[in-house]
């Protein structure tokens, strides 16, 4: 799946390798496969069987000198290099390098794996084909922003303490505002508009032409750690609810599917 969506999104060819540590799988993506996949078992078996045929080049994390340094032992596979003992290969190769090398020739990788940290903030610009005097264009922008950010925050879990708004002129100047989110931290996509709209209604731009506008969310937070104040607005529940069926029509059927009519002026 992963496979066939980037492709289908990206035009990238992506390739993955499976196995028990870092170095069985970044190894098996070397060699995917007609499926573009390489799973490699964690029984010592199967790790066994995957690395100790291949040359001892291919040990991932090897440099070239260190290649060349066990090939002139007569060391060409990775088979040769595990049932060396460890302080010959530490003589050899030196002792941090001697032992990491020696432990990745036998499956060992010590190194964790954990998910990718999530980013501490998120932007996104909007430039007009030719310069605008134009506020209906602006707010449109504006508003766009609001929506794509906010549907990138809400997919990620993620919700913004503070938006930075910041207006490209004609000249190539530029201007920057800041505002902390009134409420507390939120991924809605109407409180993220409402402090757009505000930061640029304070510019007073009535006769300034305007190359580009842009929006970054700032001081990103996990989700599942604000708290969701209640509500007795129903117009806002209504367009909260709302929300929620049009990011799950989005991630059916693609992002910017279903959005606000005025989202989709023309703003390149």
């Amino acid at each position: 799946m992963i496979r066939t969506r980037a492709l289908a999104l990206y035009g990238l060819p992506v390739v993955i390798g499976v196995g028990p540590n870092w170095t069985i799988a970044a190894m098996a993506s070397c060699e995917p496969g007609r499926g573009g996949v390489r799973a490699v078992g964690s029984d010592p078996e199967a790790v066994a069987a995957f690395l100790h045929p291949r040359p001892v080049g291919e040990l991932h994390g090897i440099g070239r000198a260190q290649e060349q340094t066990l090939t002139t032992y007569g060391v060409h596979t990775i088979g040769l290099l595990a049932n060396l003992p460890e302080v010959t290969v530490q003589r050899v190769l030196g002792g941090k390098a001697g032992r990491l090398l020696s432990e990745r020739a036998r499956g060992i990788d010590r190194r964790r794996v954990v998910p990718a940290e999530l980013p501490h903030s998120a932007a996104a610009q909007r430039r007009f084909p030719t310069d605008t005097l134009g506020p209906e264009l602006v707010r449109s922008a504006l508003l766009s922003l609001a929506v794509e950010l906010g549907e990138r925050l809400r997919s990620r879990r993620q919700s913004a303490r503070a938006v930075t708004l910041t207006v490209t002129f004609a000249d190539r100047t530029q201007i920057h505002r800041s505002r902390q989110l009134p409420g507390g931290p939120s991924a809605h996509t109407d409180d993220l508009r409402d402090v757009a709209y505000e930061m640029h209604q304070t510019l007073g731009l009535q006769r300034a032409r305007v190359r580009a506008v842009a929006l970054r969310c700032e001081q990103l937070v996990d989700a599942a750690g604000v708290a969701e104040q209640l509500s007795f607005d129903p117009v806002r529940e209504h367009r909260l609810r709302a929300e929620q069926a049009v990011d799950a029509l989005n991630s059916r059927f693609g992002s910017g599917t279903v959005g606000p009519a005025a989202s989709y002026l023309r703003a390149g």
